[in-house]
């Protein structure tokens, strides 16, 4: 059986995603700043014999689904199929593939993902080199969106002035830059934070400034700071060559994420 959740289904929901929360950080995150009651959000549960075994997430026009063994694929389907809405499919490969052949629309791009997490923090530079790296404020947000639609790997990305606010209002995302002769040259963030773990995305250093150690100086201090909180971290990459920077951080892999946008 699947059903709409509620929040009087808040316990047993997060028992089943909080076993993997670094799989799950949107999903946890979502429900955590959003709740069960959202015009925007919704959360499915698949119950056999009573138990919680499977969730499928919609945020605006993304679905992400999660179940930690077999699933009901047609369900699960179905629903994605009949929201007018829904244009993004994404999630854990080995539930991706279970779930693309059922969908009734043709894709128009479709990205596969190493998906890693770090637990504990490997510095690459002594504490007195990242005292440079600073928080990103309020008044410098603009700044940091025109830097990261300015370098040419984030072509079409999503973040905008408003969504870097919304993250800062729900304390579900924070941002890290260091700057050269007062220009912003580089930026690490996260996203989807949550009491367990968070996302860091939009690893950035302007062109003309690359090499320094910008990123992966703002990497560092991002990472302590959200290692010291308790949290797990999750992130993910397709760049070999960054993929070896964040493993030199303590990042390890731990499976393939898909995206599939219609």
């Amino acid at each position: 059986m699947i059903r709409l959740l509620t929040e009087a289904d808040n316990e047993i929901c997060m028992a089943l995603v909080q076993q993997q929360p670094a799989e799950n950080l949107f999903i946890i995150g979502d429900i955590e700043a959003y709740g069960y009651d959202q015009p925007f959000q919704k959360i499915w549960g698949q119950f056999e014999m009573g138990t919680l075994v499977a969730v499928l997430l919609k945020y605006d026009s993304n679905y992400i689904p999660y179940g930690q063994c077999s699933f009901d694929v047609d369900g699960f389907a179905s629903i994605f199929n009949s929201d007018e809405e829904a244009k993004e499919l994404s999630g854990l490969k080995h539930l991706i593939d279970q779930l693309e052949p059922k969908i009734n629309r043709t894709f128009t791009s479709k990205k596969e993902l190493y998906y890693a997490k770090c637990t504990m923090l490997q510095p690459l530079y002594p504490a007195a080199e990242i005292t440079d790296v600073e928080l990103l404020t309020l008044d410098a947000i603009e700044e940091n969106i025109a830097l990261i639609h300015s370098i040419p790997e984030f072509a079409g990305s999503p973040s905008t002035v408003e969504s870097k606010l919304r993250a800062e209002e729900n304390k579900t995302g924070r941002t890290y830059i260091m700057r050269e002769d007062g220009i912003m040259v580089s930026s690490a963030s996260t996203s989807a934070e949550n009491r367990m773990s968070a996302m860091i995305v939009g690893v950035a250093t302007r062109e003309g400034y690359k090499k320094k150690g910008y990123a992966s100086k703002c990497m560092q201090k991002i990472c302590g700071e959200l290692l010291d909180e308790g949290k797990s971290l999750c992130l993910f990459y397709d760049n070999p060559a960054a993929g070896a920077i964040y493993k030199r951080l303590g990042f390890e892999d731990i499976g393939m994420w898909t995206m599939i946008r219609y």
